[in-house]
């Protein structure tokens, strides 16, 4: 079994010929990164919504399923909307199919998802039944330009940056933070890593990782997005890309970030339910690509949305990698926050943009 893991050979493009934001950028994509037109797969969507209902969905999909060579292991999807099929991401639905239940289940437990944490599966498809997929979102389509080119440039650039993790005075969406120490020694002398202890980072040059918790992100522009940089901020609605009450995850897209993720319903603050920094960055830095190590990082992405240039690689492949050592990354369970649940929901009011 090949031990490469996903790239260009192995990635699906689907476009929806509806959108031309779609079309544009999906054939930007295929071209720069030499994607074989036999792995682009189009779609009719309807355009200006958030939301696909799940009827539709599976109808959709049993159409993709046939298009989809059987060597396929990733889907990238060029659009920014729609983003969720019913309570569920898209991103989430056509990685694994629907999750029933999930609009009763919204502040539960959801699907474990089985790449989680899981550093010796290279084949997702051919060894889990699990596409990961991610969407190649931004505000515009010079923002989606711009984002193609911050991922081929990242490339083996291998980055001096630092990532940046950021403890804030929301005691609910900070729950992330007792993750840093432990993030920090699992990551050691590979990468620099700083706490911070603020609610927001300012004219900071190198940045190559920002994880916080708020439901809005002061000074993000003020910042210098390295290539292939992912940042994310834990709050209830991020991933609702086009009609947020909080920040929408597309700001970090429009801030230079190359990747980014956030959910489209109420999770609330399940920390299963959102990235865990370490992980991310122990699968990021051995030579996963963006997709591979934001998905494996994740316990229950049933709500969460993962949208970027999925195949970023800002380091190259390390031995341990082809060998199929999973860089001391161990599976987890999915960890739960002891905070009340309805303490995240969406009637609290952001503190301003």
């Amino acid at each position: 079994m090949s031990t490469s893991g996903i790239d260009s050979k192995n990635l699906a493009v689907v476009v929806n010929d509806n959108d031309p934001y779609s079309l544009e950028i999906g054939a930007i994509y295929v071209k720069e990164r030499m994607i074989p037109t036999s792995q682009v797969i189009h779609i009719f969507l309807p355009t200006g919504v958030s939301e696909l209902p799940v009827s539709q969905f599976h109808r959709i999909m049993r159409d993709i399923n046939k298009k989809t060579p059987k060597h396929i292991q990733a889907f990238a999807l060029a659009w920014t909307t729609p983003y969720r099929v019913g309570c569920q991401s898209i991103t989430s639905a056509f990685a694994y199919g629907i999750e029933p239940g999930l609009c009763q289940r919204s502040c539960k437990t959801t699907r474990l998802n089985p790449y989680y944490a899981r550093g010796d599966i290279y084949r997702p498809w051919d060894q889990l039944k699990l596409r990961p997929s991610m969407l190649l979102a931004a505000s515009s389509i010079d923002q989606g330009k711009s984002l193609i080119h911050k991922g081929l440039s990242s490339d083996r650039s291998a980055p001096k940056g630092t990532g940046y993790l950021m403890i804030t005075s929301d005691p609910v969406r900070n729950s992330r933070a007792p993750l840093f120490e432990e993030s920090i020694r699992s990551v050691g002398n590979k990468f620099k890593l700083k706490i911070i202890h603020s609610d927001s980072l300012s004219n900071a040059q190198d940045v190559m990782a920002y994880f916080t918790g708020l439901p809005w992100v002061k000074k993000i522009n003020t910042n210098n997005f390295l290539p292939g940089a992912v940042a994310d901020h834990l709050t209830s609605f991020g991933g609702k890309l086009t009609d947020s009450s909080q920040m929408s995850s597309l700001r970090w897209i429009d801030a230079g970030a190359t990747g980014s993720y956030g959910t489209v319903v109420e999770p609330c603050n399940f920390i299963a339910k959102f990235p865990h920094p370490g992980l991310f960055l122990t699968y990021y830095l051995r030579g996963d690509t963006l997709i591979e190590a934001y998905w494996r990082s994740v316990a229950m992405p049933g709500q969460g949305l993962f949208i970027g240039e999925p195949l970023a690689r800002p380091w190259a492949p390390q031995k341990s990698l082809l060998k199929g050592g999973a860089s001391g990354a161990k599976p987890m369970h999915g960890q739960e926050s002891s905070q009340d649940p309805d303490s995240e929901g969406a009637s609290q009011a952001p503190d301003g943009p």
